[in-house]
């Protein structure tokens, strides 16, 4: 990719770039929250149309504008949100698009079946072809979005984020994949935040910053410390020192709690806990074995069907959210556009979102439009919310700076209680230091914090305890400081059975 340039609006998310990669090796691609690294991948995969610059492939001038064009010289790309369909197979998903093999007018499924199947073995992701999407794990649906796109016939793979809900042991197999496609001679181009596996498994990173690319190295010459320097542009502090604290008295008590899926299954089987204040309990496991239903139920989003939450000693299981608010709680949700943003409104509309009614926000009966400035410009310039235009819609933000919203909104509460689940998924490594700092001075204040996350380092480096889920039940409880994320990982895919707890 040569002076690659690409603007939204009054947005430069490319600022004439340059980037290459080599036949038969994996490449990171790493930098801040709006850094350009998506834009500049979709525009190689073919969603975006660059307003400057050539593509080359090997050594032939290509014109890009569409994915189609993409694929037709071996570009595909693995978005972070899965493209499949439920209730079809593996074959029939991964046919999708290219309906080609076909016997009297309808697709030869067996011949499908066996090409897949071809395709599984031989790059090591061991998928059924035959299988229902819906009954695969989030790992085993990753494998088919890959799959997808070596039955297209790609040479360059590009993955974006592609370990965000993967558990370590998934991790690990995704990247013994990843090299077994580089020794069949295919490119794999990865975008992460988590430095550990850029130094894990790649060959060579790409860094960009602000639109531009300011260094590319090989990745056994450089450190987690200076790729991050280089990202942020300045020192950033990767280890968290967290200070002891002596956990108090009891903000959030759970007990024998129980909800129902959208489907009408037990989603929570009886969970009993504690959060006491000045201490960060973790929730560990993988999406999808109650963690959602979890949080929606502390935090009266979810109807209870047995058990009971209180918070500070009042029993809340029966009230609506805004009562749960009105108890002292503060969420980050893992949603953030369903459930933490109004994407039309402005930011500081959203920066005051379920205080709109509170002074010094509200009068008698209209809203206070100079205070919720004065707040929005005060948490904006606070947490490093980009462009800093208060009257900007939540929709026009990058995905790391709608966060960013979520939880400078959160954390800015006055509140006994914080419920986080993925506080900084999606966020870059300063904008993650910066929140964990954030969560670590709530817990030197006093508060209690709940905490949800697939990053099983930052589990690690944050919580007092960690609790670890699966199947919807507290499978273990474990103190922070004697576990690792092998055990942690084997607890979290059913490896061991459900234990008594003493609470």
């Amino acid at each position: 990719m040569k002076g690659i340039t690409k603007k939204f609006a009054f947005v430069k998310a490319n600022d004439n770039v340059d980037f290459s990669v080599l036949r038969g090796e994996i490449h990171a691609l790493v930098g801040e929250n709006g850094a350009g690294k998506s834009t500049l991948m979709n525009v190689l995969s073919g969603l975006y149309k660059a307003d400057s610059g050539e593509i080359w492939v090997s050594g032939r001038k290509i014109e890009m504008d569409s994915p189609r064009d993409a694929i037709s010289v071996g570009i595909g790309m693995v978005h972070q949100h899965f493209m499949l369909i439920g209730p079809l197979t593996v074959a029939e998903n991964v046919i999708l698009g290219r309906e080609s093999l076909r016997l009297f007018g309808f697709i030869d499924v067996k011949k499908v079946g066996t090409a897949i199947g071809e395709i599984s073995r031989r790059f090591g992701l061991n998928v059924d072809p035959l299988a229902k999407v819906e009954t695969l794990s989030v790992g085993m649906e990753q494998r088919v979005e890959i799959l997808k796109t070596l039955y297209q016939g790609i040479s360059i793979l590009i993955l974006d984020e592609p370990t965000q809900v993967l558990s370590p042991q998934e991790t690990e197999e995704l990247f013994s994949i990843m090299r077994k496609l580089r020794e069949e001679g295919k490119t794999v181009v990865f975008i992460t935040h988590k430095l550990s596996e850029v130094m894990a498994v790649s060959d060579r990173v790409t860094v960009m910053r602000n639109g531009k690319v300011v260094g590319v190295l090989e990745t056994k010459s450089t450190t987690k410390q200076e790729l991050a320097n280089m990202m942020v542009g300045r020192e950033v502090f990767l280890q968290i020192e967290k200070r002891a604290e002596k956990p108090g008295v009891v903000i959030l008590e759970v007990k024998s709690l129980s909800t129902l899926s959208e489907r009408g299954s037990r989603a929570l089987k009886d969970i009993s806990f504690k959060v006491r204040s000045g201490e960060i309990v973790g929730i560990a496991g993988v999406e999808g074995n109650g963690q959602t239903e979890l949080v929606e139920a502390i935090t009266g989003l979810r109807r209870i069907s047995s058990g009971s939450v209180s918070v500070c000693g009042k029993e809340l299981s029966r009230g609506a959210p805004k009562s749960f608010l009105g108890r002292g709680i503060s969420h980050i949700p893992e949603d953030r556009q369903k459930r933490g943003l109004i994407l039309d409104f402005p930011i500081s509309d959203n920066l005051v979102m379920g205080l709109q009614s509170r002074r010094p926000f509200s009068g008698f009966i209209w809203l206070r439009r100079g205070a919720i400035a004065q707040n929005a410009s005060r948490l904006i310039e606070a947490f490093g919310i980009t462009p800093p235009r208060p009257e900007l819609p939540a929709r026009n933000l990058s995905g790391g700076n709608q966060q960013k919203v979520v939880v400078a909104r959160e954390l800015s509460r006055d509140s006994r209680l914080l419920v986080a689940a993925q506080p900084t998924r999606g966020l870059d490594v300063a904008a993650s230091e910066f929140i964990h700092r954030s969560m670590l001075k709530e817990r030197g204040a006093g508060k209690g914090i709940l905490f949800v996350s697939a990053d099983l380092s930052e589990i690690l480096s944050l919580s007092d305890r960690i609790l670890v889920m699966f199947g919807g039940q507290i499978v273990r409880e474990l103190e922070a400081g004697h576990t690792d994320e092998g055990e942690i990982g084997l607890l979290m895919t059913g490896g061991a059975a459900p234990i008594a707890r003493k609470g």
